[in-house]
């Protein structure tokens, strides 16, 4: 592509749209992401007993269940965004893209 291209494109207010909602979109997974490990970190920090508490009357611990919730958590973030990607943000990249070869 050349140079000029990239303007336009730039330019093109259907890609300013996508940058928008592609940036709001990971921040809001990021955030979430955050939220849930930091607040993961702490309960480590702060409640270890509340951890500790077994489930029932068996050897697991309260802490497994959410120490699982985080993992599964990151790899769900991840998900939507991809999903999110391959679907709403290849579309409006196509669209864009089809503008500029007219």
């Amino acid at each position: 592509m050349t140079e000029y291209a990239y303007d336009r494109i730039q330019e093109n207010p259907k890609f300013q749209a996508l940058v928008k909602r592609r940036t709001r979109l990971a921040a809001v997974l990021a955030a979430t992401m955050l939220v849930i490990y930091f607040g993961f970190i702490l309960l480590v920090a702060y409640a270890p007993d509340f951890l500790g508490t077994p489930i029932g009357n068996g050897v697991t611990t309260i802490g497994v269940p959410i120490g699982l919730f985080v993992i599964v958590a990151a790899f769900v973030l991840t998900g939507i965004y991809v999903w999110q990607a391959n679907t709403t943000f290849d579309r409006m990249n196509d669209e864009i893209l089809k503008e500029l070869d007219q």
